[in-house]
């Protein structure tokens, strides 16, 4: 065991008076950044305190470990860290050891290593790099003589050819800076920061663990499988929260289906309350209740005593990056809070051989590690005396007996798993180039003394072998390993086994068992995480400017049916919407029916009509030779019988099913009864006019009052109704339509289509103009017939006809007139 390595020569004094071309510039860039970054308290605590591991071999490796914790202000280093400290250490030197005692892997070559403690900062791990790159700085010591003239002797400084680590990212970014300037490769078994995948400024940096990109595309990936689409995010502040949460908001946005309601990022040194405003910020988006969050365990703590604090244990649904992982601490006495909470880890395993390693150690068989009596203080809370130091700490004192136990193994379950992958990943990569340069030879041959930091870098890249938990280690064109992550969720209402439990993997891909999820009080129902829910059936969406997934429902009405997802359209006018308004159905069809109402008052109306006209007639068939027929002249009034007859049989053509022979005698009868009544009425007070006015002026009889006279006009002026008739059967012959405007109300649920023959009603009234024409003209008549003899008692009756037929009929005019002329419609 030595102390820190101090390169220098045995004089007390010397001169650096160049160094090497190649590295001039290096130097220099080193110096510079030094010069910004490092603080004197960094500087004077080197020449204090031991903080290097030296382990002799022939190759070299560095090793890079947070085994104390950031000190306070002016102080480097802090308490002693065991997991990802001590832990990780002996992993490196338990991984060596089994390299080492293999006689198939660097056959004849030893490993050695030189092992530092960063204090889990990363201005503290840049200077105490340094130590690896002392042996590349070569200086020109030729004018540099001892006190006696005799030239110094500088012990050859060891020369490191990779380097394991480090933990943090930052720690790394600041340690591959200076590195690469040296073409030292280095493999990461903790740094997961997206931007260390850049192959152009840290080209000669890998890690065996997988970046924060394929994190964040698993927690992406598994955000949708869950259905959400709407959650906030959390970072602490720093490269692995903020980092973190950049590559989730990006890959979220590429793929899509997924916003971001609120990104926040909690201050590297939190003032008092900052938490609470954290929860209150998150509350101004309720309905994100899934919160994606990258930030330390400290953060994680605090953010769940917040919630606990604002009542709103249950409300969040964590969704926690690798710093949570499978770990009790973040959640200790909050379990009610983290319930529900998924958690992703990458895949690692218990590694048995180093469990039996580790709880074998003590004070007497592992002297090579420096900082282990300082951890056996801790672990087991007992004080070792040491020389120059005195007083009481208050502990016991320890005996040298106490022996670790399994409980602080399953503390550091799979954090050394990667440790141990990545120094096996450097010797194999060196054994490879030992293979290939050396030609079997035994031990380093001159082709790798010194190792060509380049040439290592192509073998580690390209190393392909099955790691500790027996999954493959291998590292892509960026020197990042595969995505391999087991998903964890954190279940307390198991009554079985409380804590977290595995429910899916995810390698490139998702695989969730969905069926193993558990949610407050047991529920096995995904809870809801979106700005918006689904619309109802037939409503759209109108979407929330500058957000894709909150939108507003509105009910397509009217007419109107869903087009698509956020367009309504009308039905056609022959159709109306389905019920869901998903679609268009064909209107209902409807005509009158003989069980209506509307229809079995006219049809019993028109029967006693019939009924009426029928004995009418029968009667003046009887008594047809009687003088009281042949006075009221018979002729004719056969001729008006008829004409009344057809008005009421028209009754049923008009409430029978519309249809081309229907419709052709709808036209015919509609005006032609009307028409043979008006024309023999006419006829009638026509010729009583003529007579009485005749006999004013003589005795001579007018003409064409004989019967057959009366017969022949009153067909001549029926002739005309049946020309007109014809033409119109000729221009447009008869046929049905349907009207789907006459019943067309705002709900179209009540909505019909009425089946009627096409008869427009400028047709109608010119059915209908030719009788009231013949009613005007017999009215008239009528009037000017008022004053015959009270003998002659059929003129009163007609003329009493007409002036109640004008007045039934004088409503009618309006009608047509506005039917007739669109614009007053």
């Amino acid at each position: 065991m030595t102390s820190q390595y101090h390169t220098s020569s045995l004089c007390h004094h010397r001169r650096i008076s160049g160094a090497p071309r190649q590295h001039v510039g290096s130097l220099v860039h080193v110096m510079w950044v030094l010069t910004l970054t490092l603080t004197p308290e960094t500087w004077a605590s080197s020449e204090t305190q031991p903080h290097s591991i030296k382990i002799e071999g022939d190759i070299t490796l560095g090793g890079l470990f947070p085994v104390h914790s950031r000190g306070p202000a002016g102080v480097p280093c802090g308490e002693i860290k065991k997991e990802k400290g001590i832990h990780r250490m002996e992993a490196m030197l338990y991984a060596l050891d089994q390299i080492n005692s293999d006689p198939d892997l660097l056959p004849n070559i030893t490993l050695g290593a030189r092992i530092l403690d960063t204090c889990s900062r990363d201005t503290y791990a840049l200077e105490q790099s340094l130590t690896f790159v002392q042996a590349l700085i070569q200086k020109d010591n030729s004018d540099v003589r001892c006190s006696n003239g005799e030239p110094p002797i500088i012990p050859k400084p060891e020369r490191v050819v990779g380097v394991i680590g480090a933990s943090a990212s930052s720690v790394s970014i600041m340690v591959a800076n200076v590195l690469r300037l040296f073409a030292i490769p280095q493999i990461s078994y903790a740094s997961t920061a997206p931007e260390l995948s850049d192959n152009n400024r840290y080209d000669f940096f890998s890690r065996v663990v997988p970046p924060d990109s394929f994190q964040a595309q698993a927690m992406v990936d598994i955000v949708k499988a869950m259905g959400w689409n709407y959650v906030s995010t959390l970072a602490s502040e720093g490269n692995y929260g903020e980092s973190g949460v950049d590559a989730f908001i990006q890959i979220s946005r590429e793929a899509g289906g997924l916003c971001i309601a609120q990104s926040i990022k909690i201050p590297r040194e939190p003032r008092p309350g900052e938490f609470d405003k954290i929860i209150k910020r998150l509350m101004e988006t309720s309905n994100a209740r899934g919160v994606i969050i990258f930030a330390n365990e400290d953060d994680i703590k605090r953010v769940l005593e917040a919630a606990k604090r604002a009542n709103l244990t249950g409300h969040f649904l964590f969704v926690g990056s690798d710093s949570w992982g499978a770990k009790n601490s973040p959640i200790l006495n909050l379990e009610e809070v983290a319930e529900g909470a998924v958690t992703i880890l990458p895949k690692r395993a218990s590694i048995e051989g180093f469990d039996q390693y580790f709880t074998t150690r003590s004070l007497e068989n592992n002297r090579r590690n420096i900082w282990f009596a300082e951890f056996w203080e801790d672990d087991f809370k007992c004080k070792l005396t040491r020389p120059g130091i005195r007083g009481d700490s208050g502990l016991r004192k320890c005996t040298g007996e106490e022996r670790i136990s399994q409980d602080s193994v399953y503390e550091q379950e799979g954090k050394v798993q990667f440790v141990i992958d990545a120094v096996y990943a450097m010797a194999h990569a060196l054994h490879s180039m030992h293979m290939d340069l050396c030609l079997g030879s035994m031990g380093v041959c001159d082709k790798m003394d010194p190792v060509d930091g380049r040439m290592l870098l192509s073998y580690i890249r390209a190393v392909n072998f099955n790691g500790s938990a027996g999954t493959g280690v291998m590292f892509n064109e960026n020197g990042d390993a595969p995505g391999r992550y087991d998903i964890f969720q954190y279940q307390l209402s198991n009554t079985t086994n409380p804590g977290y439990k595995l429910i899916g993997q995810w390698t490139n891909h998702l695989r969730l068992n969905a069926e193993d999820m558990q949610w407050s009080a047991g529920d096995k129902l995904v809870p809801d995480s979106v700005c918006s829910f689904p619309c109802e059936s037939g409503e759209r969406k109108r979407m929330v400017k500058g957000v894709p997934c909150c939108w507003h429902c509105e009910l397509c009405d009217g007419y109107q049916y869903l087009l698509d997802e956020f367009n309504c359209d009308m039905c056609p006018f022959d159709m109306r919407p389905t019920p869901n308004r998903t679609g268009c159905r064909p209107t209902p069809i409807i005509k009158l029916e003989w069980s209506s109402s509307w229809a079995i008052i006219p049809v019993f109306l028109a029967v006693l009509g019939i009924l009426a006209t029928s004995g009418a007639i029968i009667t003046f068939i009887r008594f047809n030779d009687t003088p009281i027929v042949r006075a009221s002249g018979r002729e004719l009034s056969y001729v008006l019988l008829t004409g009344i007859f057809l008005i009421y049989l028209i009754t049923f053509l008009m409430i029978a099913e519309p249809s081309t022979v229907v419709c052709a005698f709808r036209r015919l009868f509609l005006g032609l009864g009307m028409c043979i009544s008006y024309s023999a009425m006419l006829t009638k007070t026509n010729r009583i006019y003529r007579i009485f006015e005749q006999g004013k002026k003589s005795v001579t009889p007018p003409k064409f009052i004989s019967p057959t006279s009366q017969l022949i006009i009153t067909f001549i002026l029926i002739s005309v109704q049946l020309l007109g008739i014809f033409i119109w059967f000729g221009v447009v012959p008869p046929h049905t339509t349907i009207d789907f405007d006459e019943l067309h109300p705002p709900n179209p649920e009540y909505a019909r289509g009425i089946l009627k023959c096409d008869m427009s009603d400028l047709s109608l009234i010119g059915c209908l103009s030719y009788s009231m024409v013949l009613m005007v003209t017999c009215t008239v008549y009528a009037i000017k017939s008022r004053g015959v003899p009270e003998t002659f008692n059929e003129a009163k009756p007609i003329g009493f006809t007409m002036y109640t037929t004008c007045i039934i009929w004088w409503p009618l005019c309006p009608y047509f007139s506005a039917h007739h002329n669109p614009q007053k419609r």
